[in-house]
């Protein structure tokens, strides 16, 4: 097994980070009709009568590409920590199917995601092999903001776009057998290379997998946009896993199989390197990584790395109040 080293300070992506003034305002402007009682369909109609560009504006905000239109989930509208700047986190991520560093955007455009369908199978009632557009219209869309927490410290917060996970399950109905839930990325060895030669070793496609009590639990998300928009291919398009009290190589990306089984299933970075990637995973500060501390993480903006602020990491990530009692 090769060694997987990783660095102890990350690169800055290049293009200068920028506010997201424009996303704020229109997402403020709906968090306040919404406050007041107006419903998504009252404002669609809202907009829709307007003539002019600010009224324009307000519907492209609410409308995705493919996928129509979106509420804000009131239960996740914030946190205690500014949304993280769009630029950034959209160009500084880890997808190891292209690349092991941070700035793995541009590689990942090589990303098909034409004709996209998802296949639920294993030990459910009603398998599926859904259409990515049907999947979208099929299960109403909500905007929630989480705070997103990387094994390796640092730390942002953005507002995903999807719907829960208990939803699919609903659709699918798991059998009393299904304990464990395995989810596979996208593979092609021509496409997605991985971080470098020694790659063809590693257990490919990336999969990873959650217990069906924490599947069903209501922060789990499946993630289809971010900031009002489809979700970028280095961010994990079309399809992603999005689970805010554990560390973010949890959330497989570019979803193509979710599969419900009796036994816990292998993952990918639990099997190559089983004491630095728990199964588990939950955000812990008081377990330390085995080469640096999980006490506190840096919160990612512009600058360098060294200059970004230091906080105290969270049990759970903040999120006990949802999730702590799956594990008592």
């Amino acid at each position: 097994m090769p060694l997987i080293r990783i660095k102890k300070s990350w690169e800055i992506p290049e293009t200068k980070i920028t506010p997201e003034t424009t996303y704020l305002n229109r997402r403020r402007f709906m968090k306040n009709l919404i406050g007041v009682g107006i419903s998504t369909t009252a404002l669609s109609t809202l907009t829709s009568c307007g003539q002019n560009s600010k009224t324009s504006s307000i519907s492209e905000a609410v409308t995705l590409p493919m996928t129509g239109k979106f509420t804000i989930n009131p239960n996740f509208s914030e946190v205690d920590r500014p949304i993280t700047s769009e630029t950034l986190a959209t160009k500084y991520n880890n997808f190891y199917e292209f690349g092991g560093n941070k700035s793995i955007w541009q590689a990942a455009q090589a990303l098909p995601t034409e004709n996209w369908k998802v296949e639920v199978t294993g030990l459910v009632k009603n398998p599926r092999i859904y259409d990515i557009d049907e999947l979208q219209k099929k299960f109403p869309l909500e905007e929630r903001i989480y705070r997103f927490r990387c094994v390796e410290a640092w730390a942002m917060v953005i507002p995903w776009l999807g719907f829960p996970m208990k939803l699919l399950m609903a659709d699918v109905e798991p059998t009393s057998k299904a304990k464990y839930v395995r989810f596979t990325s996208f593979y092609d060895a021509e496409i997605t290379k991985g971080p470098g030669f020694w790659a063809n070793s590693y257990p490919w496609p990336y999969t990873e997998g959650l217990r069906i009590d924490e599947m069903a639990n209501e922060l789990a998300f499946f993630a289809v946009g971010m900031y009002g928009k489809s979700l970028p291919k280095q961010n994990g398009a079309p399809l992603r896993e999005v689970i805010p009290w554990k560390y973010g190589f949890k959330g497989a990306k570019s979803i193509v199989k979710i599969e419900f089984v009796e036994s816990r299933p292998a993952t990918f970075w639990n099997t190559l390197v089983p004491n630095e990637y728990a199964f588990e995973a939950n955000v812990n500060p008081n377990v330390p990584h085995p080469r640096w501390s999980q006490a506190t993480e840096r919160v990612l903006s512009e600058g360098a790395s060294w200059s970004w602020e230091k906080i105290p990491t969270l049990p759970y990530n903040g999120y006990g109040e949802y999730v702590a009692s799956l594990y008592s």
